[in-house]
This record gives C-alpha cells, sequence and structure tokens, in this order.
C-alpha cells in the first residue's frame, strides 16, 4: 500500500478539492490552483478571492481551503523554536514567513534571546509604516529587560515583496544597535522578511 508521500502535490490537493467541474477535472482544478499560488508555499497566502479565480472552487469550497490552510499556518507558527540555538537567520524563517510575511502592513517583532541565543520570548510591538517616528526604542527594551532579555533581534515585513531594505531601514538598525550596546543588550541582528524569502542587515554589513 502506498502512503501519502507516494502522490505529487497536485494529487493530494486534490483529494482536498474531491471533485472538478464539466471539463475541467479535479486534477486540473489542483494544477491551476497550485499556478495562481506560485507553488505549494504560497497557497498559505491565497485569499478566498483569489481561491474563487480558479476554475472550479465554489465559494464554499474557497472557504475550506482558507480554513485549511490557516490550519497549516497555526501548525507551523506553533513550531517556534523556543530554547533552540539560533545561530543562523534561515533556522526562524519558515516561522516567520508565516507570522508576518504574508502581512498586508508592516509589522514590527522582537525576538528576545538569551546568553545562549535561544528565544525566550517575542512581541510584535509596531503595526504601520515604520520609520523613526513610529519605532521607539524606550518601548522595545523596556520589554526586553522585563523579560531578562539579554540579546535582541528585530524583524519586519516588507508587505511589497521587495527585500530591498530602505534608507530609514537601515537608520532604525544602526540606532537600536548603538541604544542596545550601550545597555548591554545587544542588537543581533535585522531581518526583513516576505513570504518568499528574507535578508539579514547584519550579513549586508549596515550595521555600521
Amino acid at each position: 500500500m502506498f502512503g501519502w508521500q507516494s502522490l505529487s502535490d497536485d494529487e493530494v490537493l486534490a483529494i482536498m478539492l474531491r471533485n472538478g467541474v464539466r471539463d475541467f477535472s479535479v486534477n486540473e482544478v489542483a494544477q491551476q490552483l497550485l499556478h495562481t499560488s506560485k507553488g505549494l508555499a504560497g497557497l498559505t497566502s491565497l485569499s478566498i478571492k483569489e481561491c474563487m479565480s480558479v476554475k472550479g472552487i465554489s465559494y464554499i469550497k474557497a472557504l475550506e481551503l482558507s480554513a485549511s490552510f490557516e490550519l497549516v499556518k497555526r501548525v507551523l507558527r506553533s513550531t517556534l523554536p523556543y530554547m533552540s540555538v539560533i545561530d543562523h537567520p534561515q533556522v526562524l524563517f519558515d516561522w516567520l514567513r508565516l507570522e508576518i510575511g504574508d502581512k498586508q502592513q508592516e509589522h514590527f517583532l522582537v525576538i528576545y534571546l538569551n546568553t545562549q541565543h535561544q528565544i525566550i520570548g517575542y512581541k510584535t510591538l509596531f503595526v504601520g509604516t515604520l520609520d523613526r517616528s513610529i519605532i521607539h526604542p524606550r518601548e522595545i527594551f523596556k520589554e526586553a529587560m522585563a523579560v531578562s532579555s539579554s540579546k535582541i533581534m528585530v524583524v519586519h515585513n516588507h508587505p511589497s515583496g521587495t527585500l530591498t531594505p530602505s534608507s530609514a531601514d537601515i537608520q532604525v538598525t544602526q540606532n537600536l544597535k548603538e541604544i542596545g550596546d550601550l545597555m548591554g543588550i545587544p542588537l543581533l541582528d535585522h531581518l526583513i522578511v516576505s513570504a518568499s524569502g528574507y535578508i539579514s542587515l547584519r550579513q549586508m554589513n549596515l550595521f555600521d
């Protein structure tokens, strides 16, 4: 007996869809849905309207798919690597992509770590167009001290999907680095994420 692993992505999706429509088989519906989402990774970002743009997917079916995708996102979010050593941004990407990667507004998230680079907590502190006027270092480091964090990482998303840091992103990074160094709670990195990728401002040598 063959297991799920023997099925292709569109075959598994076809089982979820259950049926197609006249002149458009369920496998063709599944293939078109994957084309619309630009692959498996994009499925969880599809809106109900985008699902319905695929021939053969009704409003009810789109609701069912949306609920399934949301459940997948919640399962993956629950895998946040608490107490795992964060020695590279890639360790966090799958979780961050689902946490804020597909948000339609910019979200600024702070990750708190202990001396061993293990996550002890995280919090979304700011939402909206992010620049120096909205990001208050006082709030960031107040929370860091409250949870006895030794180090922090900051992350925000670009709803446009571009991963190029703006001048404001660089200014915020350098400001937080200076304050963190003075307070003894260093900023390890500033990541910019989207639904499809990320960049590290430290790896881009933008901390100085």
